[in-house]
């Protein structure tokens, strides 16, 4: 039913066969024409050459880490001049040794051993400075030339470099115009 009502409204219309004709002789050749007067713009388009580049090793002479310092104040508890150190739950198999140790000793678990006599003491202020590398200076020799770099890793006793060789074009003068 679908086909019979398209060849009937095609049938109907005395200009479709004249229109497709046109559109075939006319556009068809208009189109190939502009594909081949494009032709030679994408032929002149600029070529960019692949960048001379190649990867090669370097030995490394002498790696020196570059640390950040970390300081960190707290407070402990300071009884006649000597620290008193403070107490961290045991961990790993000597927190399971020490649980066995109180269950079959005699002694009551809330007991606490005496710390240090006296009321002499009193909160100190310590300090201390944590040290952790950041990164590393790295002195390396390539074909007779030394170089240096940081890096975020201690690169070992060779260090994988990136080779590129560009021409040097020096600059246009006012009087080369």
């Amino acid at each position: 039913m679908a086909a019979t009502a398209y060849t009937a409204r095609s049938m109907s219309d005395p200009c479709a066969p004249a229109i497709r004709t046109l559109l075939r002789l006319a556009l068809l050749p208009a189109l190939l024409a502009l594909s081949l007067a494009s032709q030679p713009l994408l032929a002149q388009s600029t070529v960019i050459q692949n960048e001379n580049v190649r990867m090669d090793y370097a030995q490394v002479l002498r790696v020196e880490p570059v640390f950040q310092v970390l300081r960190a104040t707290r407070l402990e508890e300071q009884c006649d001049g000597k620290p008193v150190p403070p107490k961290s739950p045991p961990k790993g198999f000597s927190r399971i040794v020490g649980a066995v140790k109180d269950a079959l000793g005699d002694k009551p678990a809330d007991e606490k051993p005496a710390a240090a006599s006296g009321d002499d003491c009193r909160m100190v202020s310590v300090q201390r400075e944590f040290r952790r590398p950041i990164a590393f200076d790295v002195d390396y020799m390539y074909k007779g030339m030394k170089y240096r770099s940081r890096l975020p890793h201690d690169p070992g006793n060779r260090l994988r470099i990136r080779v590129s060789v560009t021409p040097w074009v020096a600059p246009a003068s006012a009087s080369d115009q």
